[in-house]
Protein backbone atom coordinates (compact mmCIF):
# COMPACT_ATOMS: atom_id res chain seq x y z
CA UNK A 1 0.00 0.00 0.00
CA UNK A 2 1.27 3.20 -0.84
CA UNK A 3 1.65 6.47 1.01
CA UNK A 4 -1.53 7.82 -0.76
CA UNK A 5 -3.52 5.38 -0.35
CA UNK A 6 -2.97 4.92 3.68
CA UNK A 7 -3.49 8.15 4.12
CA UNK A 8 -7.19 7.49 2.32
CA UNK A 9 -7.49 5.02 4.37
CA UNK A 10 -6.58 6.69 7.82
CA UNK A 11 -9.13 9.50 6.01
CA UNK A 12 -11.82 6.97 5.65
CA UNK A 13 -11.59 5.07 9.17
CA UNK A 14 -11.28 8.56 10.99
CA UNK A 15 -14.63 9.53 9.42
CA UNK A 16 -16.54 6.37 10.03
CA UNK A 17 -14.34 4.62 12.72
CA UNK A 18 -17.07 4.26 15.62
CA UNK A 19 -19.81 3.36 12.96
CA UNK A 20 -17.53 0.69 11.39
CA UNK A 21 -16.25 -1.12 14.37
CA UNK A 22 -17.94 -3.81 16.30
CA UNK A 23 -20.05 -2.36 19.65
CA UNK A 24 -17.12 -3.38 21.87
CA UNK A 25 -14.80 -1.21 20.27
CA UNK A 26 -17.14 1.70 20.81
CA UNK A 27 -15.66 1.20 24.64
CA UNK A 28 -12.70 2.68 24.29
CA UNK A 29 -8.87 1.25 25.27
CA UNK A 30 -9.05 3.80 28.41
CA UNK A 31 -12.00 2.12 29.93
CA UNK A 32 -10.84 -0.65 29.83
CA UNK A 33 -7.18 -0.25 30.97
CA UNK A 34 -8.87 0.56 34.51
CA UNK A 35 -9.12 -3.14 35.15
CA UNK A 36 -5.29 -3.38 35.58
CA UNK A 37 -4.93 -2.84 39.31
CA UNK A 38 -2.94 0.23 40.32
CA UNK A 39 -0.50 -0.91 42.84
CA UNK A 40 1.12 2.70 44.24
CA UNK A 41 0.42 3.83 47.51
CA UNK A 42 -3.17 6.02 46.81
CA UNK A 43 -0.81 8.64 49.27
CA UNK A 44 0.15 11.56 46.76
CA UNK A 45 -0.79 9.38 43.89
CA UNK A 46 -1.60 12.81 41.23
CA UNK A 47 -2.07 10.81 37.58
CA UNK A 48 -4.46 8.07 37.49
CA UNK A 49 -3.38 4.52 36.17
CA UNK A 50 -5.59 4.47 33.02
CA UNK A 51 -4.57 8.09 31.95
CA UNK A 52 -0.84 7.41 32.01
CA UNK A 53 -0.78 4.52 30.34
CA UNK A 54 -3.22 5.64 27.57
CA UNK A 55 -1.21 8.35 27.05
CA UNK A 56 1.77 6.11 26.56
CA UNK A 57 -0.19 4.65 23.86
CA UNK A 58 -1.23 7.67 22.02
CA UNK A 59 2.57 8.30 21.96
CA UNK A 60 3.64 5.51 20.59
CA UNK A 61 0.90 5.91 18.17
CA UNK A 62 3.25 8.30 16.90
CA UNK A 63 6.24 6.88 17.18
CA UNK A 64 7.69 7.48 20.56
CA UNK A 65 10.39 4.46 21.13
CA UNK A 66 11.09 5.30 25.01
CA UNK A 67 9.85 6.84 28.02
CA UNK A 68 11.37 10.38 27.19
CA UNK A 69 9.91 10.61 23.79
CA UNK A 70 6.50 9.55 25.31
CA UNK A 71 6.69 12.50 28.00
CA UNK A 72 7.80 14.49 25.48
CA UNK A 73 5.05 13.90 23.72
CA UNK A 74 2.61 14.58 26.52
CA UNK A 75 4.19 17.62 27.41
CA UNK A 76 3.37 18.92 23.79
CA UNK A 77 -0.24 17.62 23.18
CA UNK A 78 -2.94 20.03 23.35
CA UNK A 79 -5.13 20.47 26.59
CA UNK A 80 -8.08 18.84 24.92
CA UNK A 81 -5.99 16.05 24.05
CA UNK A 82 -4.85 15.42 27.31
CA UNK A 83 -8.93 16.24 28.75
CA UNK A 84 -9.46 13.11 26.34
CA UNK A 85 -6.82 10.91 27.78
CA UNK A 86 -8.39 12.03 31.13
CA UNK A 87 -5.30 13.45 32.63
CA UNK A 88 -4.92 15.32 35.95
CA UNK A 89 -6.34 18.33 35.87
CA UNK A 90 -5.24 21.23 38.27
CA UNK A 91 -8.42 22.39 40.48
CA UNK A 92 -6.83 25.73 41.34
CA UNK A 93 -5.66 26.72 37.75
CA UNK A 94 -7.62 24.31 35.69
CA UNK A 95 -5.12 23.55 33.38
CA UNK A 96 -4.03 19.77 32.99
CA UNK A 97 -0.73 18.91 33.70
CA UNK A 98 0.86 15.87 31.59
CA UNK A 99 2.99 13.20 33.59
CA UNK A 100 6.75 13.74 33.17
CA UNK A 101 9.26 10.83 32.55
CA UNK A 102 9.98 10.11 35.84
CA UNK A 103 6.01 9.65 36.00
CA UNK A 104 6.11 6.88 32.87
CA UNK A 105 9.01 5.57 33.89
CA UNK A 106 7.78 4.18 37.71
CA UNK A 107 4.41 3.22 36.31
CA UNK A 108 6.12 1.11 33.55
CA UNK A 109 8.16 -0.07 36.28
CA UNK A 110 5.86 -1.05 38.88
CA UNK A 111 2.07 -1.77 36.77
CA UNK A 112 1.22 -5.44 36.86
CA UNK A 113 2.41 -6.30 33.62
CA UNK A 114 0.36 -9.72 33.86
CA UNK A 115 -2.58 -7.66 34.20
CA UNK A 116 -1.98 -5.32 31.75
CA UNK A 117 -1.49 -7.97 28.38
CA UNK A 118 -4.11 -9.63 29.81
CA UNK A 119 -6.79 -6.46 30.02
CA UNK A 120 -5.29 -5.56 26.09
CA UNK A 121 -5.67 -9.11 25.12
CA UNK A 122 -9.14 -9.12 26.11
CA UNK A 123 -9.58 -5.54 24.76
CA UNK A 124 -8.52 -6.96 21.48
CA UNK A 125 -10.16 -9.75 20.99
CA UNK A 126 -13.39 -7.56 21.65
CA UNK A 127 -12.32 -5.98 18.96
CA UNK A 128 -11.70 -8.29 16.13
CA UNK A 129 -13.84 -8.86 13.03
CA UNK A 130 -16.47 -11.40 13.05
CA UNK A 131 -14.88 -14.97 11.56
CA UNK A 132 -15.77 -15.38 8.27
CA UNK A 133 -15.23 -18.85 6.75
CA UNK A 134 -12.24 -20.97 7.11
CA UNK A 135 -10.74 -21.11 10.75
CA UNK A 136 -9.18 -19.21 12.89
CA UNK A 137 -5.56 -19.82 13.01
CA UNK A 138 -3.03 -18.44 15.89
CA UNK A 139 0.82 -18.54 15.98
CA UNK A 140 3.03 -18.74 19.05
CA UNK A 141 6.72 -17.56 19.27
CA UNK A 142 8.84 -16.18 21.75
CA UNK A 143 11.33 -12.82 21.32
CA UNK A 144 14.17 -11.89 23.34
CA UNK A 145 14.55 -7.71 24.60
CA UNK A 146 17.79 -7.50 23.62
CA UNK A 147 18.37 -4.44 25.00
CA UNK A 148 16.68 -5.03 28.59
CA UNK A 149 19.79 -6.25 30.51
CA UNK A 150 23.42 -8.56 30.08
CA UNK A 151 23.28 -11.57 28.12
CA UNK A 152 21.91 -14.21 30.06
CA UNK A 153 19.31 -11.63 32.18
CA UNK A 154 17.36 -10.31 29.01
CA UNK A 155 13.84 -10.64 29.15
CA UNK A 156 11.96 -12.96 26.97
CA UNK A 157 8.50 -12.97 25.66
CA UNK A 158 5.98 -15.54 24.37
CA UNK A 159 3.06 -14.12 22.52
CA UNK A 160 0.04 -15.60 20.64
CA UNK A 161 -0.47 -13.49 17.35
CA UNK A 162 -4.18 -14.05 15.38
CA UNK A 163 -2.72 -15.15 11.80
CA UNK A 164 -5.92 -13.15 10.14
CA UNK A 165 -5.51 -9.81 11.77
CA UNK A 166 -2.26 -9.97 12.69
CA UNK A 167 -3.30 -8.70 16.05
CA UNK A 168 -1.37 -9.68 19.45
CA UNK A 169 -3.92 -11.94 21.48
CA UNK A 170 -1.99 -12.91 24.55
CA UNK A 171 1.96 -12.02 25.82
CA UNK A 172 3.90 -13.91 28.94
CA UNK A 173 6.83 -13.63 30.69
CA UNK A 174 9.66 -16.35 30.26
CA UNK A 175 12.82 -16.31 32.62
CA UNK A 176 14.79 -17.72 29.36
CA UNK A 177 14.75 -19.55 25.76
CA UNK A 178 14.23 -22.78 27.24
CA UNK A 179 11.40 -21.91 29.63
CA UNK A 180 9.00 -20.95 27.18
CA UNK A 181 7.99 -24.83 27.20
CA UNK A 182 6.62 -24.17 30.68
CA UNK A 183 4.81 -20.90 29.74
CA UNK A 184 3.09 -22.20 26.02
CA UNK A 185 -0.21 -23.05 28.31
CA UNK A 186 -0.38 -19.99 30.84
CA UNK A 187 -0.33 -18.14 27.42
CA UNK A 188 -2.58 -20.11 25.62
CA UNK A 189 -5.01 -21.17 28.58
CA UNK A 190 -7.36 -18.31 28.94
CA UNK A 191 -8.08 -18.31 25.12
CA UNK A 192 -11.45 -19.90 23.60
CA UNK A 193 -9.06 -22.48 21.65
CA UNK A 194 -12.02 -24.31 20.03
CA UNK A 195 -11.90 -25.30 16.51
CA UNK A 196 -8.37 -22.78 16.45
CA UNK A 197 -5.37 -23.88 14.69
CA UNK A 198 -2.27 -23.57 16.34
CA UNK A 199 0.99 -23.17 15.06
CA UNK A 200 4.73 -23.31 16.78
CA UNK A 201 7.68 -23.76 15.97
CA UNK A 202 10.07 -26.86 16.68
CA UNK A 203 10.65 -25.77 19.91
CA UNK A 204 7.17 -26.45 20.84
CA UNK A 205 6.94 -29.45 18.94
CA UNK A 206 6.31 -31.64 22.38
CA UNK A 207 4.26 -33.99 23.42
CA UNK A 208 2.16 -32.52 26.22
CA UNK A 209 1.82 -29.61 24.55
CA UNK A 210 -0.23 -31.64 21.71
CA UNK A 211 -2.56 -33.61 23.93
CA UNK A 212 -3.23 -30.40 26.06
CA UNK A 213 -4.17 -28.75 22.44
CA UNK A 214 -6.51 -31.51 21.32
CA UNK A 215 -7.64 -32.62 24.31
CA UNK A 216 -8.43 -29.83 26.89
CA UNK A 217 -8.83 -27.41 24.59
CA UNK A 218 -10.38 -28.95 21.54
CA UNK A 219 -8.09 -26.73 19.00
CA UNK A 220 -5.97 -28.71 16.14
CA UNK A 221 -2.30 -28.31 15.60
CA UNK A 222 0.53 -27.32 13.04
CA UNK A 223 3.84 -28.08 14.25
CA UNK A 224 7.07 -27.68 12.73
CA UNK A 225 9.65 -30.87 13.60
CA UNK A 226 13.55 -30.58 14.03
CA UNK A 227 15.75 -32.84 15.12
CA UNK A 228 15.05 -31.73 19.04
CA UNK A 229 12.11 -35.00 18.13
CA UNK A 230 14.61 -36.97 16.82
CA UNK A 231 12.84 -39.95 16.34
CA UNK A 232 10.18 -38.04 14.76
CA UNK A 233 12.34 -36.48 12.05
CA UNK A 234 13.95 -39.63 11.47
CA UNK A 235 10.38 -40.68 10.60
CA UNK A 236 9.01 -37.62 8.75
CA UNK A 237 12.28 -37.62 6.76
CA UNK A 238 12.43 -41.66 5.71
CA UNK A 239 8.85 -41.53 4.16
CA UNK A 240 8.63 -41.94 0.53
CA UNK A 241 8.30 -38.30 -0.36
CA UNK A 242 9.90 -39.38 -3.95
CA UNK A 243 6.39 -40.99 -4.45
CA UNK A 244 4.32 -38.30 -3.66
CA UNK A 245 2.92 -35.35 -5.49
CA UNK A 246 3.55 -32.09 -4.98
CA UNK A 247 -0.43 -30.68 -3.76
CA UNK A 248 0.66 -26.84 -3.58
CA UNK A 249 3.52 -24.55 -5.26
CA UNK A 250 3.72 -20.62 -4.63
CA UNK A 251 6.38 -18.07 -5.85
CA UNK A 252 7.27 -14.69 -4.52
CA UNK A 253 9.84 -11.91 -5.33
CA UNK A 254 10.82 -9.35 -3.02
CA UNK A 255 13.49 -8.50 -0.91
CA UNK A 256 16.57 -9.03 -3.32
CA UNK A 257 14.62 -12.81 -3.98
CA UNK A 258 12.72 -15.72 -5.70
CA UNK A 259 11.35 -17.53 -4.04
CA UNK A 260 9.43 -20.84 -4.62
CA UNK A 261 7.53 -23.29 -1.91
CA UNK A 262 6.30 -26.80 -2.98
CA UNK A 263 4.23 -28.44 -0.36
CA UNK A 264 3.85 -32.01 -0.08
CA UNK A 265 1.23 -33.77 2.07
CA UNK A 266 0.60 -37.63 3.14
CA UNK A 267 -1.94 -39.63 5.34
CA UNK A 268 0.02 -40.95 8.18
CA UNK A 269 -1.99 -43.93 9.10
CA UNK A 270 -1.00 -47.52 9.58
CA UNK A 271 2.49 -48.15 8.35
CA UNK A 272 3.34 -44.44 8.31
CA UNK A 273 1.67 -43.77 11.65
CA UNK A 274 4.22 -40.91 13.45
CA UNK A 275 5.10 -41.16 16.86
CA UNK A 276 3.64 -38.07 18.03
CA UNK A 277 -0.03 -37.58 19.88
CA UNK A 278 -2.98 -37.21 17.05
CA UNK A 279 -0.88 -36.53 14.23
CA UNK A 280 -2.55 -37.28 11.17
CA UNK A 281 -1.14 -35.39 8.35
CA UNK A 282 3.04 -35.13 7.78
CA UNK A 283 4.26 -32.64 5.30
CA UNK A 284 7.43 -31.21 3.47
CA UNK A 285 7.92 -27.64 2.57
CA UNK A 286 11.02 -27.73 -0.23
CA UNK A 287 12.23 -24.09 -0.85
CA UNK A 288 13.82 -22.99 -3.41
CA UNK A 289 15.50 -19.64 -3.28
CA UNK A 290 17.46 -17.67 -6.09
CA UNK A 291 19.89 -14.77 -4.43
CA UNK A 292 19.23 -12.31 -7.15
CA UNK A 293 22.12 -10.49 -6.65
CA UNK A 294 24.25 -13.38 -6.73
CA UNK A 295 22.17 -15.58 -9.35
CA UNK A 296 22.59 -18.53 -6.83
CA UNK A 297 20.00 -20.76 -5.93
CA UNK A 298 19.41 -22.53 -2.67
CA UNK A 299 17.48 -24.96 -0.88
CA UNK A 300 15.71 -25.69 2.06
CA UNK A 301 13.33 -28.29 3.57
CA UNK A 302 11.07 -28.16 6.48
CA UNK A 303 8.74 -30.93 7.96
CA UNK A 304 6.25 -30.17 9.59
CA UNK A 305 2.61 -32.16 11.43
CA UNK A 306 -0.92 -31.96 12.34
CA UNK A 307 -3.79 -33.09 13.66
CA UNK A 308 -5.90 -32.55 10.76
CA UNK A 309 -6.76 -34.80 8.22
CA UNK A 310 -7.01 -34.47 4.71
CA UNK A 311 -10.44 -33.60 4.74
CA UNK A 312 -10.45 -31.21 7.06
CA UNK A 313 -7.14 -29.09 6.15
CA UNK A 314 -6.04 -29.24 2.11
CA UNK A 315 -2.82 -28.42 0.64
CA UNK A 316 -3.51 -25.04 0.61
CA UNK A 317 -4.89 -24.19 3.56
CA UNK A 318 -1.92 -25.99 4.95
CA UNK A 319 0.84 -23.93 3.23
CA UNK A 320 -1.09 -20.51 4.28
CA UNK A 321 -0.97 -21.65 7.94
CA UNK A 322 2.86 -22.55 7.86
CA UNK A 323 3.62 -19.38 5.53
CA UNK A 324 1.16 -17.48 7.95
CA UNK A 325 3.14 -18.37 11.06
CA UNK A 326 5.78 -16.48 9.57
CA UNK A 327 3.36 -13.30 10.52
CA UNK A 328 4.61 -12.82 13.93
CA UNK A 329 8.01 -12.72 13.00
CA UNK A 330 6.66 -9.57 11.25
CA UNK A 331 5.13 -8.34 14.42
CA UNK A 332 9.25 -8.76 15.75
CA UNK A 333 10.47 -7.36 12.86
CA UNK A 334 8.54 -4.05 13.37
CA UNK A 335 9.26 -3.53 17.13
CA UNK A 336 12.66 -4.08 16.21
CA UNK A 337 13.33 -1.62 13.25
CA UNK A 338 10.23 0.50 13.42
CA UNK A 339 10.60 1.43 17.37
CA UNK A 340 13.83 0.07 17.92
CA UNK A 341 13.06 -2.18 20.32
CA UNK A 342 16.34 -4.03 20.73
CA UNK A 343 18.30 -0.80 21.41
CA UNK A 344 15.83 0.23 24.34
CA UNK A 345 17.77 0.07 27.64
CA UNK A 346 14.57 0.88 29.72
CA UNK A 347 15.68 -2.14 32.32
CA UNK A 348 14.33 -1.35 35.21
CA UNK A 349 11.31 -3.72 37.11
CA UNK A 350 8.49 -4.51 34.40
CA UNK A 351 9.59 -1.87 31.97
CA UNK A 352 10.99 -3.57 29.26
CA UNK A 353 7.81 -5.89 29.18
CA UNK A 354 5.12 -3.10 30.14
CA UNK A 355 7.04 -0.74 26.97
CA UNK A 356 6.87 -3.93 24.59
CA UNK A 357 3.20 -4.44 25.45
CA UNK A 358 2.30 -0.57 24.47
CA UNK A 359 4.09 -0.95 21.22
CA UNK A 360 2.26 -4.41 20.78
CA UNK A 361 -0.62 -2.24 21.20
CA UNK A 362 -0.06 0.47 18.96
CA UNK A 363 0.47 -2.03 16.26
CA UNK A 364 -3.00 -3.61 17.16
CA UNK A 365 -5.12 -0.85 16.75
CA UNK A 366 -3.51 -0.29 13.68
CA UNK A 367 -4.21 -3.52 11.95
CA UNK A 368 -7.94 -3.82 13.48
CA UNK A 369 -8.33 -0.07 11.16
CA UNK A 370 -7.07 -2.13 8.29
CA UNK A 371 -4.00 -0.42 8.17
CA UNK A 372 -0.48 -2.97 7.47
CA UNK A 373 1.94 0.06 6.54
CA UNK A 374 2.75 0.84 9.95
CA UNK A 375 6.04 3.01 9.91
CA UNK A 376 3.85 5.51 7.50
CA UNK A 377 0.99 5.18 9.68
CA UNK A 378 2.92 6.45 12.76
CA UNK A 379 4.92 9.40 10.77
CA UNK A 380 0.51 10.35 9.83
CA UNK A 381 -0.33 9.98 13.20
CA UNK A 382 2.66 11.97 14.61
CA UNK A 383 1.20 15.21 12.24
CA UNK A 384 -1.60 15.83 14.21
CA UNK A 385 -2.16 14.92 17.86
CA UNK A 386 -5.45 14.29 17.55
CA UNK A 387 -5.24 11.28 15.53
CA UNK A 388 -4.16 8.89 17.69
CA UNK A 389 -7.68 9.40 19.94
CA UNK A 390 -9.14 8.26 17.19
CA UNK A 391 -7.14 4.81 17.38
CA UNK A 392 -8.08 4.77 21.42
CA UNK A 393 -11.84 5.09 20.17
CA UNK A 394 -12.28 8.09 22.19
CA UNK A 395 -12.53 11.20 19.33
Amino acid sequence: MGSSSLIDVLAVHADHLDESLPVQRRSSLVTALAAVPDRRDPRGVVHALPAVLATAVAAVLTGARSAAAVAEWAADAPQQVLTELGVFRDPFTGVHRAPDESTFRRILAGVDADALDDTVGRWVLACQPAATTGRRVYSVDGKTLRGSGPAGEQVHLLAVLDQHTGTVLGQVDVDGKTNELTRFQPLLGPLDLTAVVVTADALHTQREHARWLVDTKKAAYVFTVKKNQPRLYRQLKTLPWTKIPIQDETSTRGHGRYDIRRLQAVTCTGPLALDFPHAVQALRIRRRRLNLATGRWSTVTVYAITNLSAAQAGPAELADWLRGHWAIETLHHIRDTTYAEDASRLRTGNAPRAMATLRNTAINLLRLTGITTIAAALRHNSRNPYRPLQLLGLD
